[in-house]
């Protein structure tokens, strides 16, 4: 049974654990991904081939791409209503990025004749990783075209490793189909990512890689990384919950649980500023146990959940800020009142109504978030990801002029006279 402990009795050590949790460990495969990269890099479609002759042994290049007939044929695999499930999700997640995106390009006169700017343009490629092996999340493949199509992204890829026969995951090929993507690769794994990072005869070289993946996935993404842009690093999913004794146990026990089906590594923490609320949700946890599909890997995850009791709101947030959530559920009197008073993480659910699964599948909001506390420096994707803001200037003689004196002291500062010449010379004549 999940024992409440209280903050103040938690000795460093067990915080210092509660706090790193589990993470995505990925030193012990980084050799062996680095090979696998620079195989794809030297090699291309042949060494990709010579993998997956054990799911084909006639394979050839074309059994690389999931082409229109596979495509129809997954239609025809889905239920009605689970087309109309993915169609209605998709539009709710083009409408909260659309609303994401910023001015084109904004100007502002710094001095006389000094005009800078800044201005948006997207990246010409993306690579978007769908999982496909022991699981399959088509939403995630949502969660990752929309933001690029949304900032105007020319070329989207998508990479899913395929089953025997080579054949891609119907709900995945389903969602990448409705969300515009120009190609699937059914390709997985490091092999993947190699190939969007370095381009193969039949995978196109990409200038970022983002979504979800496993060890294997995570370590080469850090690999290729500055030959590519990646989003954060993904571990174990995660969640804390920070509630008081409006919350009811039932529904927070089930949050919990929740959480910890994704993975035996995911993890999830109720932090409580009622004892009375912490000890009901651990006799409810206990009591749900039994009843559980996946009560197996429940089991294992819950070594990464924890029940805290805080002596106040005050400390309740003090630690949620410390944990740094991939999703943070606020169940409280008044939600609204205490999220500006958080700072570290990915995603935010505020109320008894809104549980994580909202934001994983339907809301519009962005299930791909920074887990292991990268909440603290890194946000959800979303379409600033796929962004880059180039600044520009233009002086006239007068705004040059007006800042020549500065400029030249610096240079001579610095020593650096053809910086000083550069300037002095548009005055010479």
């Amino acid at each position: 049974m999940l024992k409440p402990q209280r903050i103040d009795d938690l000795t460093p050590a067990q915080r210092r654990e509660i706090i790193s949790r589990s993470s995505e460990d990925v030193s012990q495969v980084q050799d062996q991904v680095r090979a696998e990269v620079e195989a794809v890099r030297q090699r291309g479609d042949e060494y990709i081939l010579e993998h997956y002759a054990k799911y084909k042994p006639d394979i050839n290049p074309a059994d690389l791409v999931a082409g229109p007939g596979e495509i129809k044929a997954a239609y025809a695999a889905l239920s009605g209503r689970g087309l109309e499930a993915l169609k209605r999700v998709r539009d709710n997640i083009v409408r909260f990025h659309q609303a994401q995106k910023e001015r084109a390009m904004w100007t502002v006169e710094n001095e006389p004749g000094v005009l800078l700017g800044r201005m948006t343009t997207a990246v010409e490629a993306a690579g978007c990783y769908a999982p496909g092996g022991t699981a399959f999340y088509p939403s995630s493949v949502l969660m990752t075209i929309i933001p690029a199509r949304v900032a105007g992204v020319d070329k989207v890829v998508v990479v899913t490793p395929p089953k025997q026969g080579m054949a891609a995951n119907p709900a995945t090929l389903i969602a990448a189909d409705l969300c515009g993507a120009d190609l699937v690769i059914k390709v997985g794994g490091p092999w993947a990512v190699a190939a969007l990072a370095f381009g193969t005869e039949t995978i196109p070289r990409v200038d970022k890689i983002v979504g979800p993946g496993n060890k294997y996935v995570t370590a080469a993404k850090l690999i290729v990384f500055g030959q590519v842009d990646i989003d954060s690093p993904a571990g174990p999913s995660e969640a804390l919950i920070l509630a008081d004794g409006t919350a009811n146990p039932r529904h927070t026990a089930l949050d919990l649980l929740s959480q910890i089906e994704h993975d035996p590594d995911a993890g999830a923490v109720l932090v409580a500023s009622s004892a009375e609320l912490a000890g009901a949700v651990a006799a409810e946890v206990d009591r749900l146990k039994p009843g559980l599909q996946r009560r197996e890997q429940i089991e294992a995850a819950l070594r990464h959940t924890h029940i805290l009791v805080a002596r106040d709101l005050d400390q309740a947030v003090e630690f949620t800020n410390d944990y740094a959530a991939e999703h943070l559920q606020i169940v409280t009197a008044d939600p609204w009142a205490v999220l500006p008073r958080i700072r570290h993480a990915g995603s935010i659910f505020l109320g008894p109504y809104a549980p994580v699964p909202v934001g994983d599948y339907a809301s519009g909001t962005n299930h791909v978030l920074p887990t292991g506390r990268m909440a603290r420096i890194f946000s959800g994707l979303s379409v600033d990801d796929f962004l880059k803001k180039p600044t520009f200037q233009y002086l006239s003689r007068e705004g040059l002029l007006s800042l020549k004196e500065d400029i030249l002291t610096l240079a001579e500062i610095e020593g650096l006279p053809l910086h000083a010449q550069a300037v002095r010379a548009r005055f010479e004549d």
